[in-house]
């Protein structure tokens, strides 16, 4: 027991400056993921114009396309980052995604824009199991929720660059008009912003490369080998109460989140009737602002409630998060006022963010290290199902089918995100008690192979 005392002193007073630098760089990823994954919200009309197709259609290559593979390509991506170098795959991945977020301006139809979608999901699936894992070795578990939530801030930096500099962009690039490239031929507006917001990227993979290494790997259970993913299953079902809950309900509050975040352009462009410059700098800084702030006092709440001796700390912040968001975000499209508007969908924005940093937390204490990845990536295949792809989709549906006029679109999403807050708050709420029993087991078994 001396000596497992000893080994959390030390890593407790170890420098954090090069960690600190790891979680900088993912963070620095993870802002140009949200940024070639969100541009395209802004995209809309002209795409819809373009390629002639419904806000249903436009759904499916915004969270079908994207999240089919980022779910799919996810798991054995995942399975490698449980025993291979983390760095190297998330270098990889970050390529991968900048080059197909280039090709989608090469697409001249619905199939081709989906297929390189698709692409852009596989890319992005490389970074998060990977990035987790990497902060979760390389800081103690007191300053983890923190660390995470740093990390999950570039999400939400991302998406509000995206909109602002995107809105921007789209301003000075329509004005430009329709331009002629050498092989490519010609290329309308819409086109060039994929360009224009994918080429940095790659940049960003060479630098992640050659400055990041890998970290030791901690609570090691089965030598250096990665657990087999029918072993992850069997893990999985063995807890199969405390999993099922925490991916549903951080499913669902993914579904309330992506619902808002992924349709508020088409919102504030269609009742509001604003320029594409205004909606991107008014959306930029509801998510710079509101989100990122809903990530970190979502860590911070997470290390609080763990300080105070609480067992599911991430899965009560979590709950907390799900029911903030349900009356903002019931009524938000029910205010005539754009100013009433904006600030409601910005509160309902702020709490729907919280599980980026508390579902990262729990996930990374609920198994051994060498599945940590795995078991990631199976929750972002359940979030992916439930939040990109039924949160963007639901309210496409809602839209076309229920309410048949596009301009209802405020009402869908208030339909749609309200509805998933409520199921999450209540999933999160009966796994508490299971949560807390697998964090029992893990952390026992933890300490004994560190004695050993």
């Amino acid at each position: 027991m001396e000596r497992l005392v000893d080994l959390e002193q030390q890593e407790e007073g170890a420098s954090l400056a090069y960690p600190w630098y790891i979680v900088s760089l993912c963070m620095l990823a993870y802002i140009f993921s949200f940024i070639d994954r969100q541009i395209i919200t802004l995209l809309i009309e002209p795409i819809r114009a373009d390629l002639q197709i419904s806000d249903t259609e436009f759904s499916l290559l915004h969270g079908l396309a994207f999240a089919m593979m980022y779910a799919v390509a996810g798991i054995p991506i995942a399975r490698l980052a449980d025993s291979r170098s983390r760095p190297a795959i998330i270098s990889v991945g970050i390529f991968i995604w900048s080059l197909a977020t280039v090709s989608c301006g090469v697409a001249k139809n619905f199939f081709q824009l989906f297929l390189a979608r698709m692409a852009v999901g596989v890319g992005e699936a490389a970074l998060s199991p990977a990035a987790y894992s990497m902060i979760t070795d390389s800081f103690p578990k007191s300053k983890l929720g923190l660390a995470l939530a740093v990390y999950s801030t570039g999400s939400f930096l991302g998406g509000g660059l995206a909109f602002i500099i995107g809105g921007a962009a789209i301003t000075v690039i329509e004005q430009w008009g329709t331009q002629t490239l050498p092989i490519i031929g010609l290329v309308k507006p819409w086109q060039m912003t994929f360009f224009i917001v994918g080429l940095p990227g790659l940049l960003v993979a060479v630098l992640f490369y050659f400055t990041i290494r890998d970290p030791q790997r901690k609570g090691v259970t089965s030598g250096s080998k990665a657990f087999s993913f029918g072993e992850v299953l069997r893990y999985m079902g063995h807890h199969k109460k405390a999993f099922t809950a925490h991916y549903l309900g951080f499913g669902f509050m993914a579904l309330a989140m992506f619902a808002l975040m992924n349709w508020a352009p088409a919102y504030l462009l269609r009742k509001y009737e604003l320029p594409v410059r205004e909606v991107g700098l008014y959306l930029g800084f509801v998510v710079l602002i509101g989100n990122s702030a809903g990530v970190l006092v979502s860590g911070w709440l997470t290390d609080r409630l763990t300080g105070m001796g609480y067992r599911d700390a991430p899965m009560r912040a979590g709950l907390i998060g799900s029911l903030g968001i349900v009356i903002p975000a019931a009524l938000f499209s029910l205010v005539s006022g754009f100013t009433g508007s904006l600030m409601l969908l910005a509160v309902a924005m702020f709490f729907a963010s919280f599980p980026l940093a508390t579902s990262a937390a729990a996930l990374q204490i609920m198994a051994p290290n060498q599945m940590r990845a795995q078991v990631t990536a199976l929750f972002f295949l359940s979030m992916n199902l439930l939040g990109i792809t039924g949160g963007t989709t639901l309210v496409a549906l809602s839209t076309d089918f229920v309410f048949n006029d596009d301009k209802m679109v405020g009402y869908s999403m208030s339909l749609i995100s309200t509805t998933g807050a409520i199921l999450g708050a209540i999933i999160l709420g009966w796994g508490l008690k299971h949560f807390a029993m697998t964090e029992r087991e893990v952390a026992a078994a933890s300490r004994l192979s560190r004695l050993k």
